[in-house]
Order: C-alpha cells, then sequence, then structure tokens
C-alpha cells in the first residue's frame, strides 16, 4: 500500500486535509482545496458530523478557520450534538476559529415574488467567511435550501452558480445531500458539478448494521473506490483506509515463546517468529484458549503489551477459568499490559469489527494481538466475507509488527486440517489439537501441522492441563494407533515390568558368566599345578635320561680308548714274532 500512496501523492492536485482517521489515506491528502465536494447520504448516516469534524480538525490541527451553515439544526442543538465527540464548539467560537450560521427555511413561509436566486445566501455566507477569514465551508444540508423550489431550470441554474461562487471564494467546501432513489441526490445534479462527491451509507444486513464510506468521484486525482468501513464514536469519525496491506510488510527473525516450554522445543527450541500469524484450531474442549492465555501471559512477563479478543466469554470468566491452571492473568491486567476486548461477533457487522479492531490497536498499540475465536463470525453464508476480513486484519497487523494469535473451533464434521474461516493460507505457523479417544478415554493430542521458515517436529504429544498450566508429553505408539491416557500408563508399566524383567535377566546371565569364569579359572589353577607336577617330574626324568646319556657317551668314549689301547699292544707283539 505504500507504493500506492507515494504514487497517488505525486499528483499537483492541492489538498486540504481533513483530520479525519483514515479518510486522508484514502484520498491521498484530503478534499480538494477551494474548490467544493458533495456528501451525500440517507438519513442517519454522518453527514453533519463528518462536515463538523472537517471544520474542527482544521481548526485545531491545520489552523484553518471555517464557517458551518446549517439549514436544519440551530447553533444551540449543533454545539449540544457534537459535544459527546469532545468537540467544544463555545471555546473555537469564542477564539474565531468556527462560525456556526443557522438559516431558518420553513416551506410554509416561503412566498414566491420573482425571481429565485441565492444572491442573500451569498452575501450572508461572504460574511461570515470575512468575518473570521474562514478557509473551509460546510452547508448543511441542500435540499433545505432548494426545498420551496419548485422550477427545476432555476434551481439547477442556482446550484451551478453555488459552486461556482465557492470556487471563486478560494474556501474548501463541503456540501452535503440526501440520497435521491436512483441517484446520488434528490436533484440528481449536485454529483454533476462537484469536484468530489463522497457517499455515505448506513445499511442493515441480517439485524446488523454497518457504516461505509465510497469515494465515488475525485476529479484531478487518484483515490481509494472501494466500501470503507467506519466509526462514528466519542472521538468523531475513524474510517478503515485499506482494503488489504498487500504483502510489502516487514518480516523479523526475532523468535518469541510460546509460553509452553515443550512447544517451543517442537519450534526449533526459539518459538514462533514475531509479527507472525499463529493458528490453533481444534474440536471443542481441547484447550485451545488455554494456548492463547499461555502466550499472553509469556508475553506480559516480558513486559510486552496484549490485546485480548473475547467473542464467546467475558474477561472475568476467562481469567477465573485460566487460575484453575495455574494462569493468573488479573496482574498484567491491573498493570496495564494485559487489555480486554470483548463482544459478541453478533453486535458489529464485520467491516464494523474491523474498524473496531483497527482502532483498538491503533489506540492499545499492543506487541501481541489474540482473538479468540475467529470462527463465531461465521453466520449464515458468510465464510468469504468472514474471510476477507480476517485476511485484512492479517495483512493490518503484520503491516504493524504485531504478533497475532487466532484459535478457531473445527467442526466434527469437518477435516481436522482444515480451518471453518478458510484462512490457513494465511497462517504462518498452525498448532493442531485434537481429541484421542481409546479405551474408553477422551485424550488430547497436539501437533504442528506447519510452520513456515523454520524447522518444525513431526511428532503428536500429548496435551494435558495440568494445575501448572499445560504439559506436553511424549505419546506412545502401539498396534491400535497412538497411545494416551490410561493407556499411556498401561504401556509404561508393561514397558517397565518388561526392562525389569531384562535386567533381572542380565543379572543372572551376569551371576550365571560369573561362576563359570570362576569355574574355569578353578579349573585352570588346577590343570597349571598339575602341569607344573608333571613339568617337575618330567624335568626330572629328562635330567635322568641326559646324564644316562652322557654316561654312556662317557663309557663309549672310554671303551674305544681302551680298544685302541688293546690293538696297538697286539700290533707290537706281533712285529716282535716277526
Amino acid at each position: 500500500m505504500k507504493k500506492v500512496v507515494q504514487t497517488i501523492s505525486q499528483a499537483t492536485l492541492l489538498k486540504s486535509p481533513t483530520g479525519i482517521q483514515g479518510f486522508d489515506e484514502i484520498t491521498a491528502g484530503g478534499l480538494p482545496a477551494g474548490r467544493p465536494t458533495l456528501v451525500c447520504g440517507s438519513a442517519g448516516c454522518g453527514k453533519t458530523l463528518f462536515g463538523m469534524e472537517f471544520l474542527v480538525r482544521g481548526a485545531t490541527l491545520y489552523d484553518e478557520p471555517g464557517v458551518f451553515m446549517s439549514f436544519e439544526e440551530t447553533n444551540e442543538e449543533l454545539i449540544q450534538n457534537v459535544a459527546s465527540l469532545g468537540f467544544d464548539l463555545e471555546d473555537l467560537i469564542k477564539h474565531k476559529k468556527i462560525a456556526l450560521d443557522h438559516v431558518h427555511i420553513e416551506r410554509s413561509e416561503i412566498e414566491e415574488t420573482g425571481e429565485y436566486d441565492l444572491e442573500g445566501l451569498f452575501i450572508r455566507l461572504g460574511y461570515a467567511i470575512d468575518s473570521i477569514g474562514a478557509k473551509r465551508v460546510v452547508l448543511d444540508t441542500i435540499e433545505s435550501l432548494f426545498a420551496g423550489l419548485p422550477n427545476q431550470l432555476i434551481l439547477r441554474a442556482e446550484l451551478r452558480r453555488l459552486f461556482r461562487w465557492i470556487k471563486e471564494k478560494g474556501v474548501t467546501a463541503i456540501i452535503t445531500g440526501e440520497r435521491g432513489d436512483e441517484t446520488l441526490t434528490r436533484q440528481g445534479l449536485e454529483e454533476y458539478v462537484s469536484d468530489c462527491v463522497i457517499v455515505l451509507d448506513h445499511r442493515v444486513t441480517e439485524q446488523t448494521s454497518t457504516r461505509r464510506l465510497r469515494v465515488v468521484k475525485y476529479r484531478g486525482s487518484l483515490h481509494g473506490t472501494n466500501e470503507y468501513p467506519f466509526l462514528i464514536d466519542e472521538t468523531g469519525f475513524s474510517v478503515l483506509p485499506i482494503t488489504s496491506l498487500g504483502l510489502e510488510h516487514i518480516v523479523s527473525n526475532e523468535r518469541i515463546s510460546s509460553g509452553i516450554t515443550e512447544l517451543d522445543k517442537m519450534l526449533e527450541g526459539k518459538g514462533y517468529f514475531r509479527g507472525s500469524t499463529v493458528l490453533v484450531s481444534g474440536t471443542a474442549g481441547v484447550g485451545k484458549t488455554s494456548v492463547a492465555a499461555h502466550f499472553a501471559e509469556a508475553a506480559c512477563k516480558r513486559g510486552e503489551r496484549v490485546l485480548y479478543f473475547c467473542f464467546e466469554e467475558s474477561p472475568n470468566q476467562l481469567m477465573r477459568n485460566m487460575r484453575s491452571i495455574g494462569i493468573k492473568l488479573e496482574p498484567w491486567v491491573q498493570k496495564g499490559l494485559l487489555q480486554f476486548q470483548a463482544t459478541r461477533p453478533t453486535f458489529y457487522g464485520l467491516e464494523m469489527h474491523l474498524a473496531v479492531t483497527h482502532k483498538a490497536v491503533n489506540a492499545f498499540k499492543p506487541d501481541i494481538v489474540i482473538m479468540d475465536p475467529i470462527n463465531t463470525f461465521i453466520l449464515g453464508d458468510k465464510e468469504n466475507e468472514v474471510k476477507t476480513m480476517l485476511m485484512r486484519i492479517v495483512d493490518f497487523l503484520k503491516e504493524n509488527q504485531i504478533t497475532a494469535l487466532f484459535t478457531s473451533l473445527t467442526s466434527t464434521e469437518s477435516t481436522l486440517e482444515s480451518s471453518d474461516v478458510g484462512i490457513s493460507s494465511l497462517i504462518d505457523t498452525w498448532l493442531l489439537l485434537r481429541d484421542i479417544e481409546l479405551n474408553g478415554e477422551r485424550n488430547r493430542g497436539m501437533y504442528v501441522l506447519k510452520s513456515r521458515g523454520m524447522a518444525n517436529s513431526n511428532q503428536i504429544r500429548e496435551f494435558i492441563l495440568t494445575n501448572n498450566g499445560v504439559e506436553l508429553r511424549e505419546v506412545y505408539i502401539g498396534a491400535s494407533g497412538v497411545l494416551t491416557g490410561s493407556a499411556r500408563v498401561a504401556q509404561e508399566a508393561n514397558e517397565n515390568a518388561g526392562l525389569l524383567k531384562r535386567k533381572h535377566e542380565i543379572e543372572r546371565k551376569k551371576r550365571e558368566l560369573e561362576r563359570k569364569r570362576k569355574l574355569m579359572e578353578s579349573r585352570i589353577a588346577a590343570m597349571h599345578a598339575e602341569f607344573k607336577s608333571e613339568e617337575s617330574e618330567a624335568l626330572k626324568n629328562i635330567e635322568t635320561e641326559q646324564d644316562t646319556i652322557n654316561l654312556l657317551e662317557r663309557d663309549k668314549i672310554e671303551m674305544a680308548v681302551s680298544r685302541k689301547s688293546i690293538i696297538e699292544k697286539r700290533k707290537k707283539k706281533k712285529h716282535i714274532k716277526l
């Protein structure tokens, strides 16, 4: 939207800012300066208040005095009526910032004596303008001025003359007019001679009223062409200026805790991205509000401001219910960090809810916005309208770097992994709570269906509400699926019994091994002793045998020596005989 505003603002047409919240953004600066603007609509749509706020804001914010010429309400009535908006007209009149002029016109008192013209009006209005140096003028309403004039030709001529006179005076003017049957005004001419035409509408659909504004025509300037909801409250007009802020918002890498440690672990141990949108969906009674309350409490503990929209429970009831799980929200309300906005969805129309949300966010400046639940807006065949409204809220919050958490009730007839309001594509992190029915018990489970920009767990966790808040536990996967509650306890007991049995079996095997080891070692010792004994005996035998061998060798040598001596003696005897 910023690009659009910058492109529109390049126009050279001089504009007069109205000071009405949101309207100047739609028109890229305000009303055409020095030209007449027609504000038309049916009775009760806010034409007079629009014109009066244009004058008051001009006088107080832009130092541009203004003249309000009324053909219906007296000066006293105007002062009293706008006092409820915080406008002190008496003070502004005293300081010559605003001049009020009531022109009484009664059909029964009108008598035609010649050609009808507005010369007397021009003199009276010109005097009022000159008396305070007015830059702005409001004429309310033009039908009263021409109510007694039957000649349409003269009426059209005088209308053109009035608009031309305003341009010649160089004042920025608002002229209010009643809505016609088939035309924007009863005369059907004002919209053609006006440089800017604004239509205010107060419609009732299915017993719900909505105020809307549309810029039908704006000569010399680009402008928003959609219908925009607006509020009239104690601060005046507040127009929701945009249908959608688009996809140009700034993103943050900062992570903030969900308030549930185990849930943060499922999101990389860091929680949500700041400025992201979180959806917690599930069937009735699964704990969606408890998750939202944890998030609100964690944000308040960080010193952040939280705006909590309740559409089903009163704030007191919600705070009482959360105390049962150890979440105390009252201290944060007292410190001004937590603010509740509790209304029934049927109290306003969808567009009005959108406008109220914008107004509350702009006033409180929260870091976190929680809407609990959003599916309550679906009444009848309004799914597309609800989706459009929520899309605009998401864009608005993202543009302001506000982290949003929505809860949504999923009907038992629809698929769990879908949202009844059809905004799943707008969600950054989607937490799904579900019922797990097993063995005659109803337990809760949670898993992260998606979380953009981060790794997240794909495991289902058992969701338990305790006196200390929400706890997430590992679930058991059995033959029949996920085990929770008593089935999980029984499975834990079976696993513990099996584990104990295995430990006992391990101990028995260790003892058996120890016995065999000792038996083996005793046998080895016996064999070692036997071996030592046999070795000693064998060594002795070997030594004896070796001695015997040595003795025999010695005897053999001695015998050989002895034999050699005998032979030599025999040879000597023989030689002597010869």
